[in-house]
């Protein structure tokens, strides 16, 4: 029989607490020993919650998947159509920006094929087809047009966070002008 979780610390708790780290540290320093000591526990008390470091690494991937699902449906309320999409790819820019460690969490799943990991992915991909759905998208095109806007998304912020733009141009609207260019070549493909 498995000793009890402690009391007040729960799975969000703690992945809270390791997305700290990574926000503040880096996905490598995301380590059951550095958890457990920002949380005060001794790490085997963290076996209560997963399997080890590959267990952590997968909930904190879908904890993070989560949070960026959220912000960009927050974002997605009450617009359509080209403002939809700046919407949700501005949320996910600034969440990339905010935090970058569970940004990259999100990409750390140990097995990206994992069914929880890819429903957690499914709802942004579902989101950014409903989205796209005013430039009048069907089928295999619409997820065509999803892995672009994603590219276009997760190249700018890694471009971002490595200091890759230097340049004293607005990056916001560089990125808008960009997404611009992007619907339009997609308006053009129907």
């Amino acid at each position: 029989m498995s000793p009890r979780p402690r009391i007040g610390l729960d799975l969000i708790t703690i992945l809270d607490a390791a997305g700290e780290i990574a926000d503040q540290k880096g996905m490598y320093e995301v380590t059951l020993a550095n958890l457990a000591k920002k949380l005060g526990i001794r790490p085997p008390s963290l076996y209560n919650h997963f399997d080890g470091l590959p267990g952590l690494r997968k909930k904190l991937a879908i904890h993070g998947i989560d949070r960026l699902y959220e912000v960009m449906a927050d974002a997605a309320i009450g617009v359509s159509g080209t403002e939809a999409v700046l919407a949700i790819s501005k949320a996910y820019v600034n969440f990339a920006r905010k935090h970058p460690g569970i940004y990259e969490a999100t990409l750390y799943a140990p097995d990206p094929e994992d069914e929880d990991v890819q429903q957690a992915g499914a709802k942004i991909v579902d989101l950014s087809v409903r989205v796209l759905q005013a430039y009048q998208l069907e089928g295999d095109f619409a997820l065509h047009a999803v892995r672009g806007l994603r590219s276009i998304l997760h190249g700018f912020s890694a471009l971002e966070q490595k200091g890759g733009f230097k340049m004293t141009l607005d990056l916001d609207e560089s990125l808008s002008i960009i997404l611009k260019a992007f619907l339009a070549g997609i308006g053009e493909e129907r």
